[in-house]
């Protein structure tokens, strides 16, 4: 592995704003808005901003370290059956334990960093109905 320090802003500055996203959103669309800064040994490093709903996401290899660099978002994630949404903005981070659907919503619009395991599983059923 060759050591790298990454300018996180120039990285962002260069990609696209993801507008309108919904969790129908794929393909060479929603790849443009991201990118991967680093790889490693389960995952990646990733950053992109968009506006709008992701789709449902779990990673079963491991936690995902999700960390807001600019905007704001809600992030549902389903634990033990339980929604929990955390309002979250610039500067704050948290952790997604394996296994645990999520989705972000950011109407206002969001930039995110993550380091996430791979594989991901993605689900643009209404995963929220489903609980309880």
């Amino acid at each position: 592995m060759t050591l790298k320090a990454f300018d996180i802003n120039a990285t962002v500055a260069s990609l696209p704003l993801l507008k309108g996203r919904t969790p129908e959103t794929e393909g060479a669309e929603a790849a443009a808005a991201f990118a991967t800064i680093a790889t490693t040994e389960n995952g990646a490093v990733f950053t992109g901003s968009f506006e709008g709903q992701s789709a449902w996401e779990r990673h079963p290899n491991g936690d995902e370290l999700v960390q807001v660099i600019g905007g704001e978002t809600q992030l549902t994630i389903i634990q033990e059956q339980v929604p929990v949404v955390l309002e979250m903005k610039a500067g704050m981070v948290t952790v997604v334990p394996r296994g645990c659907w999520h989705q972000f919503n950011a109407p206002t619009g969001v930039t995110v960093l993550t380091m996430t395991p791979q594989p991901t599983d993605h689900s643009s059923e209404d995963i929220l109905a489903k609980t309880g």
